[in-house]
């Protein structure tokens, strides 16, 4: 009789036996899990609607109408006929457009530089003044930029009016005879300087503001390990505040080039481009062609030269600035 052996198997050490599952609520996965990412699209649809009506449509409708024969008949009756790219090629066939774009650069470059290197000093100064002095400019700024375009506008020409101005009055008392009732608006170059003035004055507090807002945010042990190294203060600023600021300046510039570029209402409210073509840029050489001629395909058409050399300029910039990114310090 063969003895059967029973083999048992070890028991496991206490605390090492398979988990127990949880006797807990189990939790249920949604029935339609599709349906849960309708309501972000829902949310945000009227404003995508509307940024789609009041941005995109507007530039498409504009270059429709640059490849049509549109003037004030097709805009009563409706019956424009395409002719392609005949306005294209009339514009820049147009030895005044030429001259337009060339001052309109002109006044981008002097406006932008001066925007900047202003903005840059004033906010280096707000930087290190105390905390009455730095809430003064600060609130002084937060005034300009708050001020409305055309009361902006109407002061300057007040303050450069040929018979009550304050500028000719004051020039006239300091010993200048010949600024007596000088006739600024008559003269282009003045009329350029002044447009120029103004949009610098108003473009400076929002830039200013920026800068500052950066400034705070560099660290205080780098300028005083650089003092530590006898660093100068422009040296200071090449190697440790424009590398850290370096994003913000580039938004700045790209911001400022664009205010700049499609500047119009102080132009077209205080000079109309005048005198002359004086002060006439690509958006008021557009609306001129427009409105004076009641060429509203050439218009459209200077307005999408000006969109398109707008866009040259940030992309050349950007990629300056993406190649100095790149290179070794």
């Amino acid at each position: 009789m063969t003895a059967v052996r029973e083999q048992t198997a070890p028991r496991p050490p206490l605390g090492t036996g398979p988990p127990r599952r949880s006797a807990g609520p189990k939790t249920r996965r949604p029935s339609n899990p599709t349906g849960r990412g309708v309501w972000p699209y829902a949310l945000i649809a009227p404003a995508v609607l509307g940024m789609l009506y009041l941005l995109v449509y507007p530039l498409a409708r504009a270059v429709v109408i640059s490849l049509q024969d549109f003037g004030l008949r097709q805009l009563i009756v409706g019956d424009a006929r395409f002719v392609g790219l005949d306005n294209y090629a009339t514009l820049l066939g147009d030895s005044r457009f030429w001259e337009v774009v060339r001052r309109t650069f002109l006044f981008m470059t002097v406006s932008v530089t001066l925007i900047m290197v202003l903005s840059t000093l004033v906010a280096l100064m707000t930087e290190r003044l105390g905390r009455f002095g730095r809430t003064a400019v600060l609130s002084a700024l937060v005034l300009t930029w708050a001020m409305p375009v055309i009361a902006a506008t109407t002061v300057f020409q007040w303050l450069f009016h040929s018979e009550f101005g304050i500028v000719n009055a004051l020039l006239t008392d300091l010993g200048f005879g010949s600024f007596h009732r000088y006739p600024w608006f008559a003269h282009g170059p003045a009329a350029f300087v002044i447009v120029v003035a103004l949009v610098v004055w108003q473009s400076v507090p929002f830039a200013a503001i920026t800068v500052y807002s950066a400034l705070t945010t560099v660290p205080a042990e780098l300028y005083e390990s650089a003092r530590l190294d006898g660093a100068s203060g422009p040296r200071i600023f090449r190697s440790i505040t424009l590398p850290v600021v370096r994003p913000i300046f580039l938004l700045v510039f790209s911001l400022e080039v664009i205010w700049t570029f499609k500047a119009f209402v102080q132009i077209w409210v205080m000079t109309n481009g005048g005198p002359g073509d004086a002060t006439t840029i690509l958006p008021v050489y557009a609306v001129q062609t427009a409105l004076s001629s009641q060429r509203y395909d050439l218009g459209s058409a200077a307005s999408m030269v000006t969109v398109v050399l707008m866009s040259g300029v940030l992309v050349l910039y950007f990629r300056q600035m993406l190649r100095q990114e790149d290179e070794p310090v």
